[in-house]
């Protein structure tokens, strides 16, 4: 028999080519030992329902969806910069305040300073945030410790906060994010202690899923960023990449060129960069709460990334300075309005290729047999709703490894 089974319901299962969100009307969802057992229509069950699953919950036509999943995000981090918010408004720019010490740099002083249980107990209301808007794997970066002994404290708490919720958590070492204090007049040097003792240190620990960097005027050159893919390469551990946020460096060729995961921000990529992504299956992950907060003015290359045919994923990019944002939901809206995604593109965004940008698409992301049990019930009659409604969270309740969480 099987675990559950859910019945009267429309099921968007995102499965790409399937139509319209994959949408199976009057569909039936059946889930065995945390996977999923049996999906499709409800005529097409093989026998009496009541017979088949120990439980049987019917839904009155409410839609599922796959669990969500945020794809980028810097959950763990001391302090706060509310003044600097403060300080955009009155005119400084982003890029101001961290060449003056300010922006990243003042988060690293407060993540030093922190320990390991007040860096959890922030990182813990945040991931409760999203949790209750229906994330059921979420990305987690270090970048805010920029030595060894402080990425691996973020990095431990990031997989703590995994061990402890509901929900999945994987990391990212973003040890090449912004230039710490002590190597402010020498970057290569710095870029020396990523490639020789942070990455090194972190790898053989089994902290990081991931390798992430930053290419920008305001933080490391493409050749600098080389030296850590290399590096990462020879780690075993793929990469993905902060790139064309502010200008266009070639960071998205870059990223490509390395077969990154994804490649994030992306507002200043060329028509190349979308070509060579698509050509390199990277994924495109948008970043609407950053642009919201810095008032940016430059989209991402939306059209281009449909012309290639580059998955486009959304993420909340929750981070104290540049999008302080704690709601997946409000990113589908916000990615309709200011990127003009459709609303079946952002919710794709945030199941089908937010887990294809993390490398997990064969187990998460779409709602197929043999996939885990991570979906949503939602009290709407239609998924176009997620992305249309703002400020509303419409989440009935969650599945997470096919148990209700």
């Amino acid at each position: 028999m099987w675990d559950a089974l859910w019945l009267d319901t429309r099921i968007a299962t995102m499965v790409e080519g399937a139509g319209p969100y994959g949408l199976i009307e009057q569909g039936a969802l059946a889930t065995r030992e945390g996977r999923i057992a049996w999906v499709g229509e409800a005529k097409d069950l093989p026998g009496n329902p009541e017979r088949q699953a120990r439980e049987v919950h019917r839904l009155n036509g409410r839609c599922i969806t796959p669990g969500l999943i945020d794809c980028h995000t810097h959950l763990v981090h001391g302090g706060d910069r509310a003044r600097e918010f403060e300080m955009r408004l009155e005119g400084a720019s982003y890029e101001e305040l961290s060449r003056a010490g300010g922006g990243i740099l003042s988060t690293v002083r407060a993540t030093r300073e922190a320990d390991g249980p007040t860096l959890y107990a922030g990182a813990a209301t945040r991931l409760k945030a999203l949790m209750a808007e229906g994330v059921t794997t979420v990305e987690i970066k270090s970048g805010y410790g920029l030595d060894r002994e402080n990425e691996m404290k973020q990095l431990r708490v990031a997989r703590k906060l995994g061990a402890d919720f509901r929900v999945s958590v994987t990391t990212s070492f973003l040890g090449a994010h912004a230039l710490p204090p002590e190597f402010s007049d020498d970057a290569d040097r710095y870029i020396d202690s990523i490639v020789r003792v942070q990455l090194p240190a972190v790898a053989e620990a089994g902290l990081a899923d991931a390798v992430d960097a930053f290419c920008e005027t305001i933080a490391f050159t493409p050749a600098q960023i080389e030296r850590v893919f290399k590096a990462a390469r020879a780690l075993g551990l793929p990469v993905k990449l902060h790139a064309d946020q502010l200008s266009d460096l070639g960071g998205a060729e870059l990223a490509a060129r390395y077969g990154a995961l994804s490649a994030d921000h992306l507002e200043y990529t060329s028509e190349a960069g979308a070509a060579a992504m698509a050509k390199a299956g990277t994924v495109a992950t948008l970043l609407p709460g950053a642009f919201y907060c810095l008032r940016e003015t430059k989209s991402p290359p939306v059209d281009a990334f449909r012309r290639h045919g580059v998955a486009m994923a959304l993420a909340t990019d929750c981070n104290p300075g540049s999008s302080p944002v704690t709601s997946i939901l409000l990113m589908l809206s916000m990615a309709c309005t200011f990127f003009r995604l459709t609303p079946e593109e952002a919710l794709a965004g945030v199941t089908r290729n937010a887990a294809r940008a993390l490398g997990l698409a064969d187990d998460r992301g779409t709602l197929e047999a043999g996939k885990r049990a991570d979906f949503c019930v939602w009290n709407i009659e239609a998924p176009a709703e997620l992305s249309y409604r703002i400020g509303s969270n419409t989440l009935g309740h969650c599945i997470r490894k096919g148990r209700r969480r």
